[in-house]
């Protein structure tokens, strides 16, 4: 067995598919990088998905010319580019659909970056849409009026000309009282602001998983999981406390035959 996997490993075929995994993963890292931050720049992430998914469809089509002129035949006859690539293109749809793309280019049409270069009204609606709770029918109609007299103020007035994400709009909003103004399209802001770091906390979790989870622990419980998932993202806040800190504290939740 072990000479086996030497020959496949020595292979042109298992060294040709390394390459291309390594291609495609370098062109998807920047963007599961950026959708894993907690502090996300969503028009950032959403043209790192329309690179990411030009790039692969490019790819496709090129058959990738430059890295692989010398095994053309052998690639045309195996397929595969189309078997890889299409798993990749299959992932970013399943994740990107109709629903999250509406849900991050309305996140993304409320940036004040240059000078609301990104405003998009139509797209804003969509994503009040995707809260029926929160925004019922006549609610969508005043903010459709609100967004009109917001847009309109924000480019005039020059306390929004120099702002950066939706924090610093959010910020200027509450120290001019002006969140109260344009209730609707604070509160907007407000769901745009924590959906970013409850979905990269998610990613995180998810990802985590599998080092917590592994085969000698598969039977771990979901309390004691939570715990291990909690010390495992959190790890720089853990890191500043003292052991002795942690001791005492485990020391003191139930007794103990013998201290630690």
């Amino acid at each position: 067995m072990a000479k086996n996997l030497v020959n496949d490993i020595r292979s042109f075929e298992f060294v040709h598919l390394l390459h291309l995994m390594l291609k495609i993963l370098a062109i998807t890292n920047d963007l599961k990088i950026a959708l894993q931050r907690k502090d996300q720049n969503i028009v950032n992430d959403m043209k790192l998905v329309g690179f990411a998914e030009s790039q692969l469809q490019s790819m496709r089509e090129s058959k990738w010319e430059s890295l692989i002129a010398d095994a053309s035949s052998f690639c045309a006859k195996h397929d595969i580019f189309n078997v890889v690539i299409d798993l990749q293109l299959s992932e970013l749809n399943s994740r990107f659909d109709a629903m999250n793309n509406d849900l991050l280019l309305g996140m993304a049409s409320l940036s004040p970056d240059n000078s609301f270069a990104n405003y998009d009204k139509e797209r804003i609606m969509n994503l009040a849409k995707l809260y029926p709770h929160e925004y019922s029918i006549s609610k969508l109609e005043d903010l459709s009026y609100e967004l009109d007299n917001y847009i309109l103020y924000v480019r005039e007035d020059r306390d929004f000309s120099s702002l950066k994400g939706l924090g610093d709009l959010s910020e200027i909003l509450v120290e001019t009282e002006l969140h109260k103004t344009w209730g609707l399209v604070y509160f907007l802001m407000k769901l745009s602001l924590i959906l970013p770091v409850a979905t990269a906390t998610i990613e995180r979790a998810f990802s985590s998983m599998k080092y917590i989870r592994n085969d000698l622990q598969s039977r771990i419980g979901d309390e004691f999981i939570n715990d291990c998932l909690v010390c495992y993202i959190e790890d720089e806040i853990f890191e500043s406390l003292p052991n002795d800190a942690i001791i005492d504290r485990f020391q003191n939740t139930t007794s103990r035959r013998a201290q630690l």
